[in-house]
């Protein structure tokens, strides 16, 4: 394009800009006078017809400006021509031809023309606002109150479909929070599917449908401790052995975590007291003192070895963090890796009394905070400071623990000539003092759960088979549940429904909005482990006695009986269309597994 034609392009630019001004000042209501409505997108698209006229017909090489619109003049060309001498005109040689412009000018001015037709302002009642100004408004409304300002009207409708709004949308639900606004481009529709799929999943939760499959024991011992993270589970065995399951991927068939024991004579190996798992370690603790820490990343054998002199009598390690402690005989110990990555001892506590319970808080920063019940103490321990006593009430000792990243609950069993009930007590990590008191049972509180519970709530449960939701804003118990037949063992809760296990070995879930059961599985050992999130449950029943009975026989009905069952259910709606919801149908030939809840009796298929 040369600069002739450019020159008339930005003078005929000028022209019809100044002139839509000048037709919305004289369009302007007075004081009083209702405002006119806006010109939709089309009004404004014929408006800016004379610039793509104009455009279109630089872009053919023409050199000259394009025709004016039927009904209008163009004065300034009459004008033009009529000061011009007529004799130099007609000695002027005829223009060469303009060449055809680039693809990058094309661009340059197909993008100018959609600016011209762009929405620069937004009505909004008897004002006008910028766009960005309108989307800082709608951002403070939620999915419902967007779709019916969709409804408004065309500008509206497109601002209330705007991707920033939905993306904050999915964010502040708790849907795909790692996805960046880039990823998806209807983040509206991923929402609606989102909540489609949330939906499908408390439907499956409340109607029991999905996967339930027993995870596969170690012949001839007897399982000793599960624990689960984020689907993927850990056990310990009599025999020694430490196994992991990811219940992710459906895959079975778990690895052993080899030891660096080394006995002479095989089954010698002492029994798994503990074990602990999250993203990244594994822990294992053994009768004979022996800690194992595994990093699930690297491989299956351990990256770290300590020894006690005495029996562990409690261990704890952090959900997020790469930290562990453990407790044997009167002392405490706090293990973390540097920065090479080698694994030291951080801080030692020595206590008065046997560790019970150990938690260590989550969210600490630098240095590591735990909290140890031994008898009726209760220690916060702290690295870089001695051991503090939180709480003491001579002959009340604690009977649980559970830990946040502000506070601590516990149970306390009330002794004495003066009994006032077993209570539950919430101390603040800050301030260091009780905030609450709650409960006043008969039974022994022999678990609760604060860091999964919701906001202001806490679950518990008691010995006298009832499971309790406190707030914590009254001090009030919110809900009392008739949930089991003998103790509850284990429980967890979320904004909706309880699950909770018992000494009998019952499995309950709860929607505790209506107050209602909704199913219940049962398995013969106590309950000592039930972990669950939006689409899986974890479940393992752990026998009392660590014996293997007829182990030199082969009936699988009697060694089942006695060695524990680990079950995982999944009610993802994505692993249901291949998956049956029989274990059975999952079982290799050499696995004698035929029990289902569905079905009294089932026989093992062919895995061909």
């Amino acid at each position: 394009m040369d600069e002739h034609g450019l020159e008339e392009f930005r003078r005929r630019w000028q022209e019809e800009l100044a002139q839509a001004q000048a037709l919305r000042r004289r369009r302007r209501p007075e004081v009083g006078e209702r405002r006119p409505r806006r010109p939709e997108a089309g009004a404004r698209g014929e408006q800016a017809s004379g610039y793509l006229a104009l455009a279109q017909g630089l872009l053919e090489g023409a050199g000259r400006p394009p025709a004016p619109r039927p009904g209008r003049t163009d004065r300034r060309d009459a004008t033009s021509r009529s000061r011009s001498p007529p004799d130099r005109d007609a000695a002027e040689p005829a223009p060469e031809p303009v060449p055809e412009p680039a693809p990058e000018q094309a661009e340059l001015v197909d993008q100018l023309i959609r600016d011209l037709n762009e929405m620069d302002e937004v009505p909004f009642f008897d004002v006008q606002l910028p766009y960005e100004l309108a989307i800082n408004i709608f951002q403070y409304l939620n999915r419902r109150e967007l779709g019916r300002c969709a409804q408004v009207s065309k500008t509206w409708k497109v601002i209330a479909e705007d991707e920033v709004l939905w993306y904050r949308l999915c964010q502040q639900e708790g849907h795909l929070t790692k996805s960046s606004i880039s990823d998806y481009s209807c983040w509206k529709l991923i929402l609606q599917e989102c909540l489609a799929k949330e939906h499908m999943l408390r439907t499956n939760w409340k109607n029991r449908k999905g996967a339930v499959s027993q995870l596969e024991h170690v012949p001839d011992a007897v399982l000793c401790d599960v624990r689960s993270h984020d689907g993927v589970v850990i056990a310990g065995y009599t025999s020694g052995d430490v196994r992991v399951w990811d219940t992710r991927t459906w895959d079975y068939v778990a690895p052993f975590l080899e030891s660096e024991t080394e006995e002479e004579e095989p089954g010698m190996q002492p029994y798994v007291s503990f074990v602990r798992i999250n993203s990244s370690l594994a822990v294992a603790a053994y009768e004979d003192g022996i800690l194992n820490i595994w990093d699930l990343r690297t491989g299956k054998f351990p990256i770290h070895r300590f020894e006690h002199d005495a029996r562990i009598q409690a261990l704890a390690l952090s959900r997020e963090e790469a930290m562990v402690a453990t407790a044997s005989a009167f002392d405490v110990v706090m293990l973390y890796p540097n920065e090479e990555g080698y694994w030291h001892v951080a801080a030692e506590f020595e206590v008065q009394k046997l560790v019970d319970y150990l938690e260590i808080v989550p969210d600490t920063g630098r240095y590591p905070v735990a909290i140890a019940t031994a008898g009726d103490l209760v220690y916060l321990l702290k690295a870089e400071d001695s051991a503090r006593t939180l709480h003491y009430v001579y002959g009340q000792p604690a009977t649980c623990l559970d830990v946040s990243a502000s506070q601590v609950a516990f149970g306390v069993k009330s002794l004495g000539w003066v009994y006032e009930g077993n209570k539950i007590l919430v101390y603040s990590l800050e301030a260091e003092r009780c905030l609450s008191k709650l409960g006043n049972a008969l039974g022994d509180f022999t678990c609760v759960n604060l860091r999964d519970s919701p906001p202001n709530l806490m679950v518990s449960g008691n010995m006298d088979r009832r499971v309790r939701l406190h707030d914590l804003r009254s001090d009030k118990i919110a809900l009392s549940l008739s949930a089991h037949q003998l103790g509850v063992s284990a429980v967890q809760m979320d904004d909706w429904k309880i699950v909770s296990g018992g000494e009998e070995g019952l499995v309950s879930v709860w929607d505790y909005r209506m107050n209602q059961k909704l199913w219940e599985v049962h398995s013969r050992h106590p309950v000592r482990h039930v972990s669950f999130n939006s689409h899986s449950l974890i479940t393992a029943n752990v026998p009392y006695e660590k014996v293997v009975r007829n182990s030199d026989l082969d009936n699988f009905a009697c060694h089942r009986r006695h060695r524990g069952l680990i079950h995982a259910y999944e009610f993802a709606v994505d692993q249901l269309a291949f998956q049956s919801s029989l274990p059975v149908c999952r079982s290799p030939c050499d696995i004698m597994a035929g029990y289902s809840y569905d079905l009294a009796l089932s026989f093992p298929y062919d895995s061909v």
